[in-house]
């Protein structure tokens, strides 16, 4: 029997062998001649599925393709990749979200890189975008036809810096007198390993083990840097020991940097600085949610420090302008300070130093998660040296080799062929 009816059903069903194995299935058709026709196309997708052909999907919307191709990888994806994600789609969906995914091709997307362009969107920006696009177009089997039309927008290599050892001091100093006590804890324990921002915002109790001086990384944004465990140096030991006493009743689950609301008891000044603050909340099992105010905060006070004397503080003069307590330099407006600085370089000068001082790549990457294949190209884009620690190195070009202690200035050999010579 291939077609037939239950007794009392309007709806045909089928019923043949394939392969050994009986199909039984309902066509959902109340004619018998549909029912044929839906049972022979039945057959012929079980013989091409048998075959290894694929089957050919319909057209997608833009759309319907980015919603499924980003619940597929929301799995996968950390928190921070699924926000610029998001953030990618709200430029592209304007553009590409009516269009069949079949439909883009090279010159939509060289037209699209042009309008975020003009737009003064950066070029990094526009190639996580695209980059997006081009995760959707893979994964439906429809990159390849564009990729040669496509070209990824040229990015910027310097961009980041390091803290000299005045610029840390003064940095450190204001991010104490924070009315944020998170930040000087969190700021030093993101210098002291290199680690990436949101690794340490979401670290938890159980992954610091002060008596062994180390730190577990749970999910990173880089499969290199999972699960990897990295050493504490003494500062960074210190300054997690005093934090933790501010949390006598932690666990394991606890939040290193919980969030916290405070109350000030006096009216802020021009940057935000009152001494009297008060924590009248602190949630241990939520992470910190952001700490852009108050590192600003911090950052905009370093411009009250007289670059001249460095320990001085200007103040404002009788006269329109700024006077230093300490030195008495006078300034028509305040100095910059570290207004430039971001959260992310302290990752460049952890790394920086770490290069500085003639420790082994593969060992940096380690601590701050690089992928064997990525090792040159991100220490060149983390290393940062002055004209001095530059000038000191091409001194080792002209000057003498250095010869360990103890270590022979002749072979045994040379001295053997001299003597051969001299008789």
């Amino acid at each position: 029997m291939s077609l037939y009816r239950p007794a009392g059903s309007r709806i045909y069903w089928m019923d043949f062998h394939f392969h050994g194995q009986r199909i039984r299935e309902s066509t959902g058709m109340p004619g018998v001649t549909r029912a044929r026709e839906v049972q022979a196309k039945r057959k012929q997708g079980l013989r091409d599925g048998s075959a290894g052909i694929r089957k050919a999907e319909a057209p997608k919307l833009f759309s319907t393709a980015a919603a499924e191709f980003c619940e597929r990888k929301a799995q996968t994806w950390s928190a921070s990749m699924i926000v610029s994600a998001r953030n990618s789609l709200n430029h592209l969906l304007p553009v590409f979200g009516k269009k069949l995914l079949c439909d883009v091709d090279g010159r939509d997307i060289a037209k699209y890189q042009r309008a975020r362009l003009a737009e003064s969107a950066s070029n990094r920006s526009v190639n996580i975008e695209v980059g997006l696009l081009r995760g959707i177009m893979r994964r439906a089997g429809l990159w390849a036809r564009v990729a040669t039309d496509v070209s990824m927008l040229r990015e910027r290599d310097d961009a980041g810096r390091a803290l000299s050892a005045d610029e840390e001091s003064t940095l450190l100093g204001e991010c104490a007198a924070s009315r944020s006590r998170i930040l000087h804890a969190m700021v030093v324990t993101l210098l002291e390993t290199g680690a990436r921002l949101n690794t340490i915002r979401t670290l938890q109790w159980g992954a610091v083990d002060l008596e062994c001086g180390s730190l577990k990384i749970g999910r990173d944004k880089t499969v290199a840097g999972t699960g990897r465990t990295i050493p504490l140096s003494k500062r960074a030991i210190e300054t997690l020991r005093f934090w933790a006493q501010k949390f006598p009743g932690r666990t394991a689950g606890d939040y290193v940097f919980p969030a916290e609301t405070y109350a000030t008891a006096g009216a802020e000044d021009t940057f935000g600085f009152t001494a009297d603050v008060i924590v009248i909340d602190s949630d241990p099992s939520k992470p910190i949610g952001s700490i852009k105010q108050a590192w600003e905060h911090a950052k905009a006070r370093t411009r009250l420090h007289c670059p001249e004397c460095k320990s001085g503080r200007l103040a404002e003069a009788v006269k329109p302008g700024y006077v230093c307590a300490g030195c008495h330099w006078e300034a028509a407006e305040l100095p910059p300070g570290l207004a430039s600085i971001r959260l992310h370089d302290l990752r460049h000068s952890a790394v920086s130093r770490m290069i500085a001082g003639r420790v082994p790549l593969p060992m940096i990457g380690k601590i701050v998660g690089w992928s064997p294949g990525t090792l040159a190209k991100m220490a060149a884009r983390y290393g940062h040296f002055s004209l001095e620690e530059m000038r000191s190195a091409v001194e080792t070009i002209s000057g003498p080799p250095e010869i360990p202690a103890g270590y022979p200035k002749k072979s045994p050999k040379s001295d053997a062929s001299e003597e051969g010579r001299i008789q």
